[in-house]
């Protein structure tokens, strides 16, 4: 069988257009050869992202982004995903604008969540959320202490002006005085500091000297402390009590009367007894010594005793 010219250049012609079409295809990011599956996300705002932008899951490159139109009724952005993975992507799983990095262009992720068991079908809507890139996130961070510093400033500039409004030709010669006479307050107490440092100098031994006798102090003190502690103060201290303790017994008993010691202190007749007999006792030596001759009669003649005469102080007062 041959074939015409005209058969050949239409089988030309179609394959330069199929050729072309898969080459179009190709260049915007999607082979027609290869199986795709596709997903719609909405948002809010897409800048910076542009079709054929990378999708990913987990940072490997599942697919692009084909398609980004604007939804007349809500107003929102509609992104058209084509996927190449038979991954299951759930119906709860996130599409999330993110930036890698200063210079590349923004890309979607997906975050498949893994709990949910109900796989999004071909041409389903998935979550949409933008993440904050590293310029906007340094800005928002910045803000804060933008604002803050502004504050300072402001603060500073009042500050200055109370400065100067304070610092008028009076205000400055009173600062003058004032820094002069700290100047020499100064060197009042430079004067001071040398004249320490020469009593210093000049009484060095003796007060090495002190130094030492205060150590010698502390170290006599340290032998007295081990003393006292080797001398078992504890034992010595309940052996004091334990003395104590009886004497304090010995007493009680006195003053209630028992024993002997306790009987001859609370016996009122026994102290009566002895202070009558004490009294005739005095009583007898007196007389002794008035008239020693009716008890002592020695006569070398045979002289007869004189009888006894009592006299009115021999009467002893009952």
């Amino acid at each position: 069988m041959k074939l015409t010219r005209e058969i050949k250049t239409a089988i030309l012609v179609i394959s330069t257009i199929l050729l072309f079409i898969w080459g179009y295809s190709y260049l915007k990011g999607r082979d027609l050869l290869d199986k795709y599956r596709t997903f719609y996300v909405q948002y809010d705002n897409v800048e910076g992202l542009s079709p054929s932008a990378s999708v990913t899951i987990n940072g490997l490159i599942v697919g692009k982004v084909t398609k980004i139109t604007l939804d007349k009724n809500t107003g929102k952005l509609v992104v058209q995903l084509q996927l190449k993975t038979d991954f299951p992507i759930s119906k709860t799983s996130t599409a999330v604008i993110y930036k890698p990095g200063f210079i590349d262009g923004k890309q979607i992720a997906i975050h498949p969540n893994l709990q949910d068991k109900s796989e999004s079908a071909d041409g389903q809507f998935l979550i949409g959320r933008s993440d904050l890139d590293l310029t906007e996130a340094l800005k928002q961070q910045l803000l804060p202490l933008q604002e803050k510093f502004e504050k300072v400033m402001r603060n500073a500039n009042d500050l200055l002006v109370g400065i100067n409004n304070v610092l008028d030709t009076e205000g400055q010669e009173d600062l003058k005085k004032s820094l002069a006479e700290l100047s020499q307050t100064m060197e009042q107490f430079h004067k001071a500091s040398s004249s320490i440092n020469t009593i210093l100098d000049v009484n060095k031994g003796q007060i090495n000297g002190a130094v030492s006798n205060f150590n010698k102090m502390s170290s006599n003190f340290s032998k007295i402390s081990d003393s006292l502690d080797k001398a078992d103060l504890g034992k010595t201290v309940v052996n004091l009590q334990k003395t104590l303790e009886k004497v304090d017994k010995m007493m009680a008993n006195l003053q209630e009367g028992k024993g002997t010691m306790g009987k001859l202190i609370n016996d009122e007749g026994l102290y009566n007894n002895l202070e009558k007999t004490s009294k005739e006792l005095e009583l007898l030596l007196e007389d002794v010594r008035l008239h020693p001759t009716r008890y002592v009669n020695v006569s070398l003649f045979g002289k007869k005793n004189k009888p006894y005469i009592t006299t009115v102080k021999d009467t002893v007062s009952k």
